[in-house]
């Protein structure tokens, strides 16, 4: 399915990416940030939580890190202040690249059983499907925090994985 060079890359892209989303952020007030724009997590700043969230919790899982500081449902209210949310994001991407550039293909290739807190059960897939989900999750979410972005008028790097430096 997948191997360590696509974790490598897809680690790479998911930093570039968030550089220039919260590069943009900053660039607005802490009310634009935060004002409900109709996206699933409501605002970019709970989306932008969110995306951390799922990151600490994924990476837990895979890795061994710690586990968010908050459950699903405060997912969104991890960081009030921006400033503090950046600053995670950063340590966060350097984590995840730092993961994918050691992974070792053996491990890729097994299964992973975790407990489900959103589902309240035990699940188990295999490794490699579920990184797949990891960073197709931070994109998804990613692009709904780029068009909130850019109908505040901000102006993000284009999201194409070929574009990546």
């Amino acid at each position: 399915m997948i191997d360590t060079t696509y974790a490598a890359m897809m680690a790479r892209y998911n930093s570039w990416q968030n550089r220039s989303l919260y590069g943009c952020a900053a660039g607005l007030s802490d009310a634009e940030r935060k004002v409900d724009r109709g996206a699933f997590f409501g605002s970019i700043h709970a989306t932008l939580n969110h995306i951390l969230w799922a990151d600490q919790m994924w990476l837990s899982r895979f890795a061994g890190t710690p586990q968010p500081a908050v459950g699903a449902s405060d997912s969104v209210r991890m960081f009030a202040q921006f400033e503090a949310l950046a600053q995670a994001r950063t340590a966060m991407d350097a984590t995840i690249e730092d993961w994918a550039g050691r992974l070792d293909p053996a491990w890729l290739a097994g299964d992973l059983t975790w407990f489900s807190g959103i589902l309240k059960r035990d699940m188990s897939k295999p490794k490699a499907l579920l990184i797949v989900h990891f960073f197709n999750h931070q994109t998804h979410h990613r692009g709904q925090a780029h068009a909130m972005l850019t109908a505040a008028g901000c102006k993000p790097d284009d999201t194409d994985l070929m574009l990546m430096p």
